[in-house]
């Protein structure tokens, strides 16, 4: 098995969420006396809140080559938001980073889907770094909620769910997001956001719905077992 690098903290749930889904897809393919290699670096979340992305995209980097003179042999960033520092750190190293958006196109592309709905905080959803990938790679477009809510969604997923709350109020909010969504054309439903799918499940929606921490972690449970 190959050894895998994750970075973490942002949030401690989602990197909890992670190392769970990693040990358990192994586990269904050698069993239960072993388990898979990893090497977790887990950064202060406050990095991310301080908003200085020259700061974000140093932290990222510095952990990276860490992670990489450890002897990881490819890194997985165990959030959606992270991402954003892609294309600054993987030409400054040399394994590579397996991006959420490549886990999350290629399970659209195998349902056939080719208008996706995202949601997630205010940087995942007005970024580029999960559309453009989709664009580019996949021919997928990716639509967001109109302007008027996205403060609201930022506020759920930063002062609840990445808390570790999950209430009624913002189950309630996300799946008329959904529903919205699903007006304007989107044919599946990108839960961009760690903690979403612990909050909203298929049972709950009409439509197809891509868990980015499920298929990322099985892109990442491929990798090791290659």
């Amino acid at each position: 098995m190959k050894t895998l690098g994750l970075i973490g903290g942002t949030s401690w749930h989602s990197t909890i969420v992670y190392y769970r889904l990693i040990n358990e897809l192994i586990g269904e393919k050698i069993g239960t006396q072993g388990n898979p290699p990893m090497i977790i670096h887990s950064i202060n979340i406050e990095v991310m809140r301080e908003q200085n992305v020259e700061k974000i995209k140093a932290t990222y980097l510095d952990v990276a080559q860490k992670l990489q003179n450890a002897g990881a042999k490819a890194i997985v960033i165990c959030a959606n938001t992270p991402h954003m520092v892609y294309d600054f750190v993987q030409p400054k190293i040399d394994i590579p980073i397996l991006h959420i958006a490549d886990a999350t196109g290629k399970e659209a592309t195998r349902l056939g889907l080719k208008k996706l709905g995202l949601l997630g905080n205010r940087p995942t959803m007005t970024g580029n770094f999960i559309p453009s990938v989709l664009r580019k790679n996949y021919g997928i477009e990716a639509i967001i909620p109109d302007a008027h809510y996205i403060g609201q969604a930022h506020d759920y997923v930063s002062k609840e769910l990445t808390q570790g709350q999950f209430t009624e109020k913002a189950k309630n909010f996300f799946l008329n997001q959904i529903k919205m969504l699903k007006e304007r054309g989107a044919e599946g439903i990108i839960l961009g956001c760690t903690e979403l799918p612990l909050l909203i499940n298929q049972e709950d929606v009409e439509i197809p719905v891509l868990s980015t921490t499920d298929l990322h972690a099985q892109m990442a449970a491929d990798f090791i077992l290659d």
